[in-house]
């Protein structure tokens, strides 16, 4: 096995290495003036690990396809890819005339170009697994509930796990039992990109530290809203914890002017906010498609 990893994401991939006993190579990737991608990749051969997350995705998708092909063209018998944020997953169906399904054509289109694709708590809505909507021969899905529960258990003192929705409810109570403390799920409304609500339920926030749990980070809206709530129920303390910190310009500083104290993500996406390796979690799911 040997790991490739790209430039803007070559500490987590050195460390996935690490973790596997693998060599590690990055691939040289140039941008020329007009906006297209020239990549490079070293020798190899057998089982090809590429090393991506697909945050700002559509420079990387055109320089992964690059790369996919030259690496079946060098000699990958087996080609991997390790994408510990997984794009173009949140529009799973034709909300009006016309739209593209981008869950459905950007899955089809990476199921053609790897035999594995392993990802972390991926953003589906209504798509019940993640082999639905990217149909290679193993999708790996893994969750980041046992180490955010940790973090939780770690650094929290009496803390209450807070979701923002149903759909995390599953996900939210798995991080709660980890953490060894309750949980409790608000109702989210999404009204546009960046005008979002949190309602809160009925839930013991007076007197503990919260710990408001998302997969996905980007305006900060959602964190915002839930935030506030929590500080008018009585919370002496809230913290937000996203697996993937897609955060736009000047929204962690939205965050915490809305009373967060810490904001912590996991390393899926480089930012000043990583606080914990996926490095682990991605090594022993590697290690499991050979069996």
């Amino acid at each position: 096995m040997i790991l490739i990893g790209f430039p803007e994401y070559a500490a987590p991939a050195r460390a996935l290495a690490e973790r596997l006993g693998a060599p590690c190579s990055i691939a040289e990737v140039h941008r020329f003036p007009d906006g297209e991608s020239k990549v490079k990749l070293p020798e190899l051969a057998g089982h090809v690990v590429l090393c991506r997350s697909l945050d700002r995705p559509n420079d990387k998708l055109v320089e992964l396809v690059l790369a996919a092909e030259t690496a079946r063209e060098l000699g990958a018998r087996r080609l991997t890819l390790v994408a510990p944020y997984l794009c173009y997953m949140r529009q799973d169906a034709a909300f009006s005339a016309g739209e593209a399904v981008s869950q459905r054509i950007v899955g089809r289109l990476l199921a053609r170009l790897f035999d594995d694709v392993v990802t972390v708590d991926p953003h589906l809505h209504r798509t019940a697994t993640l082999a639905e909507a990217v149909p290679a021969k193993r999708a790996v899905a893994l969750a980041t509930a046992a180490p955010i529960g940790e973090l939780v258990r770690k650094r929290l003192r009496s803390p209450l796990v807070l979701g923002p929705d149903s759909e995390s409810a599953p996900w939210v109570e798995a991080v709660a039992r980890a953490a060894g403390c309750p949980h409790a799920v608000g109702t989210k409304v999404r009204r546009s990109d960046r005008d979002v609500s949190v309602a809160l339920p009925d839930a013991p926030f007076a007197g503990r530290e919260i710990a408001i749990v998302d997969d996905v980070a980007s305006t900060g809206g959602t964190l915002i809203s839930a935030a506030r709530g929590c500080l008018a129920r009585g919370a002496v303390r809230v913290c937000a914890i996203v697996t993937h910190a897609l955060f736009v310009e000047g929204a962690v500083d939205g965050v915490r002017r809305a009373g967060v104290t810490e904001v912590w993500s996991s390393d899926s996406v480089a930012h000043p906010t990583n606080a914990f390796p996926l490095a682990p979690l991605l090594a022993a799911a590697v290690r499991d498609l050979g069996n």
